[in-house]
């Protein structure tokens, strides 16, 4: 996007495109309030007051609308903004896009609205990262996390630990510039506020491993032989009727996915049976090394086999694949057997015996910690850039302990700074700063 371009009137949809109740159309740029008086059948908006009306294409009525008139800096984007909203159907919402368009605005590019509430300073960087983890959230634990971001938890504390280097490295830099009349800090000051700094980085680094599986899910594989249950206990885990299930070996050619959620996103695969055999075809070829695949990739594997039969050599091949993976034996058709070995985990997916127990199995093999204790949501980049400033931080550290010079000092301290800054958006490329917002759908 050239510099031109920035300054732009901007138009998008703003609601999935799809039939419902109600679609909005977003416009925001110094034009939005020309535009709409073209199309409008009522004129002279005034901000904050909704308005209730037609748009029009010349005389025709395209659409009953409520108008919502926000004047800048008032406004999302901090700009002057107009939301149409109409009704949800499909054709409604292109055309009246379309009139906007053809009336003096151009069509916003993916996450270019929240783009300009962020240089507008009405977001920091952490705050637009949090309203695509919102936006995309597949739990209502991570939707409530990134609320929290969105409203500047992680952006306070981030700005909290800025201050706390900052002050230190103010009076260190009185104390090089000023001799005669500023007293360099003690030592012991400066390793004191360093310490403490390094402490609130791990308090929000601790949560690290938490945030990645709330954003980016676990993975659990469904292996076993052909016909031990697998697609059984797939549609049964999602209490929907989506794997197709019959007595004939190598019914499941695919690999099948699904969401489900547990606290955290649950991607559930439900995988081709595993054999070695002659009857296999080059389809069901293929399918069982997508399984083979699958189990490699997965966060979990839920190994069955068949309790009526029993654990034979080919069960034991493929329990030998998945030998360095976390995963749950499961003697499946539990219902079919009377005596049972006290040592093994019996299910049954078609009583439900043993269900609710496997349930609870894999929640506790899957992750062991409390979403509700995690206090600080953080992506990969902001990470990243604190894992930077605390190893800045930690040299700075190991400097003041050794008495080295405090102008030497100074030096790590401007570049944690910098790091911190990144993360808030205060120092940020034009690179990373079109990589975060490409992420973004058209319209926010």
């Amino acid at each position: 996007m050239n510099i031109l371009q920035e300054f732009d009137t901007i138009a998008a949809i703003a609601t999935p495109i799809g039939t419902g109740g109600v679609g909005v159309i977003r416009i925001s740029g110094d034009k939005s309030f020309e535009i709409i008086d073209k199309i409008y059948s009522k004129h002279n908006l005034k901000a904050g007051i909704i308005s209730h009306g037609q748009i029009l294409d010349g005389e025709k009525i395209i659409d009953e609308v409520i108008i919502l008139p926000f004047k800048n800096p008032k406004s999302y984007t901090g700009e002057d903004v107009i939301e149409i909203h109409c009704h949800g159907g499909i054709n409604v919402v292109r055309n009246i896009l379309e009139i906007v368009l053809k009336n003096g605005a151009r069509m916003a590019e993916r996450g270019e609205f929240t783009k300009r509430a962020f240089l507008n300073k009405k977001l920091d960087l952490s705050q637009a990262e949090a309203v695509a983890d919102l936006i995309h959230a597949k739990t209502k634990d991570f939707a409530k996390q990134s609320a929290k971001n969105l409203a500047g938890v992680l952006g306070q504390k981030i700005k909290e630990i800025r201050t706390d280097i900052f002050n230190v490295l103010s009076k260190i830099i009185a104390g090089i510039d000023f001799p005669e009349d500023v007293a360099e800090p003690e030592y012991d000051y400066i390793i004191q506020e360093f310490e403490k700094a390094l402490n609130k980085i791990d308090t929000i680094l601790a949560s690290a491993n938490s945030s990645n599986i709330m954003r980016q899910g676990i993975k659990i594989a469904i292996v076993g032989k052909p016909n031990v249950g697998k697609s059984s206990l797939f549609n049964t885990l999602l209490n929907v009727e989506r794997a197709i299930v019959t007595d004939i070996a190598g019914t499941t050619r695919d690999v099948l996915t699904e969401t489900l959620d547990w606290d955290v996103a649950i991607t559930l695969v439900d995988t081709a049976g595993i054999r070695e055999s002659e009857e296999v075809g080059k389809v069901e070829e293929i399918g069982i090394e997508f399984s083979k695949q699958s189990a490699d990739e997965a966060d979990l594997v839920l190994f069955l086999y068949d309790a009526s039969k029993g654990l034979n050599d080919e069960d034991k091949i493929i329990l030998e694949l998945i030998k360095n993976k976390k995963h749950i034996v499961i003697a499946n058709k539990a219902d079919l057997v009377e005596t049972r070995e006290p040592e093994n985990f019996y299910l049954s997916t078609k009583t439900k015996e043993g269900l609710d127990e496997l349930k609870n199995k894999i929640k506790q093999e899957s992750y062991n910690f409390s979403l509700e204790d995690t206090e600080f949501v953080t992506n990969n980049r902001q990470q990243d850039c604190l894992e930077k400033c605390k190893e800045s931080l930690i040299q700075a550290l190991d400097a003041a302990k050794n008495y080295e010079l405090q102008d030497l000092i100074s030096i790590d301290l401007k570049s944690a700074l910098l790091f911190l800054d990144e993360i808030t958006g205060e120092v940020i490329t034009d690179d990373i700063l079109n990589n975060i917002f490409d992420h973004f759908c058209i319209g926010k």
